[in-house]
């Protein structure tokens, strides 16, 4: 046998493995859809009319403090912190952590919110950069600002961590709309002891129409970037998130708008600094710790309470936040990797640890190696137009089925979409989604995988452009 047979019957035995692999990944994915529509219909059934809404709506809820770290976000965070004052919940404050910015942020919290200095004197419970001032908003009581040294994102939650007072506490980006009712949805699975955090779905507000701070009409986004980012959110949340809740639990929380117990935050150390996925690790750690402490933490999902966040319109932009997101992931599951089919920690060690191992971190390698491999076997003859055929059927359409019964489940639970423009808009951007973007998001991710090996743990400059408010009409 020459060495050409050896690379040619090498090549046909890789495409065939990474045909395999696709089909694995993709039944695992269906599976997931499966546990979520089963979840939706469990929770629906138990949600509908329910008494507790009633507590829910009192002063006796649980105190909630929002945590918004904020550096550079002069553009948003004066509709951010009107929005998170408005949520229709009884028992709130807001805490923003302005993370040395070096724009206008602080200015425009000055102006906006009426800010004066107040004496910085509190009880240090985990470390953080200095805090260099304190403010309280004469506008709004339930209003705190803490300026302080450039430390990061997790620094800065930390810092706010510090100063918190509610019992819960919800992390939320600057350029994140949550829902006036959120809160008193997320804040339900809080009433069972054995739950320390809750995350609710994101979706993409490109395109919508945004007025004082809300989402008054949710659209789908007219240009390719942001509607195929939407395709994507969509997944990741509606069945990614929500299957999780009867397999084992999820393994992270977005750290745009998540609900924990601060106590058990405190208690496990904090957010990290060292990583980028610092809201997938505390996660991690929690529910690593309470497993060998013999505690049965459960983090939950649930799917009504909805922030809306402004999506990436530019590929350097989208590159960045993808490259960001794999290098976390590849950080967290290094730090954890004792859990890896590691039967002491239940389904957290047996099912959840290696599907994000083997799914999630190592898709885009197999994905990377598929298409080379493709390639490569097409111009050497070795692979048939019929098998390319396969492979692509395989890769696209599997992918493609389970998108769209994504978005039936969006349709027939949250119909958040009134007008048919809207739906047909998502029908053709699914459609797309998978050819061309996928294999951006490949390269990108392999990036994050690159940087990982090298050491890079810096979070990087993020772009913020604003939401765009649709003007109110004028009499004729």
């Amino acid at each position: 046998m020459t060495w050409t047979d050896v690379v040619l019957f090498m090549l046909t035995r890789l495409e065939w493995g990474v045909l395999c692999y696709f089909l694995l990944v993709n039944s695992a994915y269906a599976v997931l859809i499966v546990s979520a529509g089963w979840d939706m219909w469990d929770y629906t059934l138990k949600a509908r009319g329910e008494n507790r809404w009633r507590v829910l709506g009192s002063r006796a809820a649980p105190r909630i403090s929002m945590l918004v770290p904020a550096h550079n976000e002069a553009a948003t965070i004066a509709q951010s912190v009107q929005a998170l004052l408005a949520l229709h919940y009884p028992n709130l404050e807001v805490v923003v952590v302005d993370d040395g910015s070096r724009d206008e942020t602080m200015d425009v919290l000055r102006e906006q919110y009426d800010l004066v200095p107040i004496h910085p004197v509190y009880r240090k419970q985990i470390d953080s950069k200095p805090v260099r001032a304190l403010y309280w908003s004469r506008r709004h009581a339930n209003l705190l600002v803490i300026a302080k040294d450039r430390g990061g994102k997790a620094d800065a939650q930390n810092a706010g961590l510090n100063l918190a007072t509610g019992e819960l506490i919800c992390v939320s980006d600057a350029d994140t709309l949550i829902e006036p009712d959120a809160l008193q949805r997320m804040v339900r699975p809080f009433l069972e002891a054995d739950v320390i955090a809750v995350g609710g779905t994101i979706r993409v507000a490109n395109g919508s129409l945004v007025r004082g701070g809300r989402v008054t009409m949710p659209r789908a986004p007219r240009t390719l970037l942001a509607g195929v980012q939407a395709i994507e959110y969509l997944r990741a949340f509606l069945f990614g998130r929500l299957g999780w809740n009867r397999l084992g639990g999820n393994l992270i929380i977005s750290g745009a708008f998540g609900l924990f117990r601060r106590e058990a935050v405190i208690a496990g150390g904090g957010y990290a600094h060292d990583t980028v996925g610092e809201d997938m690790e505390l996660i991690a750690r929690l529910r690593r710790q309470g497993r060998e402490q013999n505690l049965r933490y459960r983090v939950a999902f649930v799917p009504d309470p909805v922030a809306w966040t402004q999506a990436p319109e530019s590929l350097r932009g989208l590159g960045r936040q993808r490259e960001r997101w794999h290098r976390g992931l590849a950080q967290v599951m290094w730090r954890h990797r004792r859990l890896c089919f590691n039967p002491r920690y239940g389904a957290l060690g047996l099912v959840v640890y290696p599907f994000f191992l083997l799914v999630e971190l190592l898709a885009p390698v197999v994905e990377a190696v598929g298409l080379l491999g493709l390639f490569a076997g097409l111009v050497l003859g070795v692979v048939n137009t019929s098998f390319a055929l396969l492979f692509f059927l395989v890769a696209y359409g599997y992918s493609l089925v389970l998108t769209l019964l994504t978005l039936v489940l969006e349709e027939v639970n949250f119909h958040r979409y009134e007008g048919i423009g809207d739906r047909l808009i998502l029908l053709v951007w699914a459609l797309l989604e998978p050819l061309g973007y996928r294999q951006l998001t490949v390269v990108w991710r392999l990036c994050g995988l690159i940087n990982f090996l090298r050491g890079r743990t810096d979070w990087g400059e993020t772009e913020r452009r604003g939401f765009q408010a649709t003007p109110e009409p004028q009499p004729s």
